[in-house]
């Protein structure tokens, strides 16, 4: 338990120091989104973001009881791309209708990143669009720039530490998780430890990574952590497109996104993902003899975000779910599925997380060595990978 709570601060103190705070980087990322122009024309989008419009900004204990209120009337929240066995999102979406009366319709569980800011530029003025949405930072940030998202803090943002929330409150970061190898037992007699080990033949046909870089942030993630297993850096993530362009080629790697479907049929018998993610495998499937290891050649951690739809149709019952999120009640959701949440050390501090959750981690010396990239290396990766992707290993 000890271990654990080092380990999560530990993580935050280095995250300051390498630099994923970069206030000039947040605030050029806000003006960028205050100065676009929607597209459509200046009434459809006033029309389109009248209600949000009217939605509080900033949240106080104070005002809480008139937000719930006014979400009540609302009657619904549109979330998306929230896998119920992800970071223990299925405890979240039952817990929330549960405790607010609020129903939630959950699209595109299995979506990515780019799929989400897609949803809302698509669906605007729609009653089927999402009201908030959980993606990678680098997402984030271009979501902000196109002014996708609306403003709010939570009542408990002065806990989320500066590395990780836009101080003009577009979005902020909810949970980390490290890249891992995932594997059926069952399936894979000599289960693989590093990056390395994967290129051996006889993991031929086996290996699968969740989603695609080319609009996944966990595989964007598994790019960067495997250019760090080949010579590369945050910096340069060549040599992780190189590493997937000799797995393709040597037919290990398969181009099928891994989900709870192929992990329990047995179609994707290794699996690239959040250790959160080969967590909740262990946990959900054990006739697929599930277990996962942090590669040590690529240590390699990332965060996602939480943002509000500019064009939210729901727009107080969208910020009643940040509330409920970044409550303790939501970070310990978080925290009971593997994942680690952003207030992790204002909670230890409180002495509110329970022993037994703590107990269930995994607690492991090499999430010491992990490395984190900052705002402007996780963009210049992604657009790396775009560029380079589709002609060195196919979609």
């Amino acid at each position: 338990m000890e271990d654990y709570e080092a380990q999560e601060i530990e993580f935050w103190a280095k995250l300051e120091e390498e630099g994923m705070s970069r206030s000039s980087m947040l605030r050029r990322s806000a003006a960028a989104a205050f100065g676009l122009t929607i597209v459509g024309g200046a009434s459809t989008a006033f029309a389109a973001n009248k209600a949000a419009m009217a939605a509080p900004t900033r949240m106080t204990k104070e005002g809480l009881a008139a937000l719930i209120k006014a979400a009540k009337k609302e009657g619904h929240l549109n979330t998306i791309a929230l896998p119920p066995d992800w970071a223990n999102y299925k405890e979240a979406l039952h817990n929330f209708p549960r405790k607010y009366g609020i129903g939630i319709t959950n699209d595109n569980p299995d979506g990515s990143s780019a799929q989400e800011n897609e949803a809302i530029r698509s669906l605007k003025g729609d009653k089927r669009a999402p009201d908030v949405v959980d993606v990678g930072i680098s997402f984030a940030i271009s979501g902000a720039n196109e002014g996708l998202y609306a403003k709010y803090f939570n009542s408990n943002y002065a806990t989320i530490p500066r590395a990780l929330k836009n101080t003009k409150g577009f979005w902020m970061g909810d949970y980390w998780g490290a890249v891992s190898i995932g594997y059926n037992k069952t399936l894979v007699s000599n289960p693989p430890k590093t990056f390395k080990d994967l290129m051996k033949p006889e993991y031929k046909g086996k290996v699968a990574i969740n989603g695609s870089p080319l609009s996944s942030n966990s595989a964007v993630s598994v790019v960067i952590a495997s250019a760090i297993a080949n010579g590369g850096s945050l910096s340069n993530v060549q040599a992780g497109i190189d590493y997937w362009s000799q797995m393709k080629k040597s037919g290990n790697y398969i181009p099928v996104g891994t989900t709870p479907q192929t992990v329990a049929s047995g179609q994707t018998p290794i699996s690239l993902d959040w250790d959160y993610n080969n967590l909740a495998y262990v946990k959900e499937f054990p006739a697929a003899n599930w277990g996962f290891t942090i590669p040590a050649d690529g240590v390699y951690g990332g965060a996602y975000a939480q943002a509000i739809s500019a064009y939210a149709p729901h727009p107080n019952a969208a910020r009643l779910w940040e509330e409920f999120l970044y409550s303790d009640q939501g970070q310990i959701i978080w925290l009971k599925g593997g994942a680690h949440p952003a207030r992790f050390a204002d909670l230890v501090a409180r002495k509110v997380i329970p022993k037994a959750v703590l107990a269930s981690l995994p607690s492991s010396a090499i999430y010491n060595k992990v490395k984190f990239a900052s705002i402007g290396q996780q963009t210049a990766a992604k657009n790396l990978i775009a560029q380079k992707w589709p002609t060195q290993v196919g979609g």
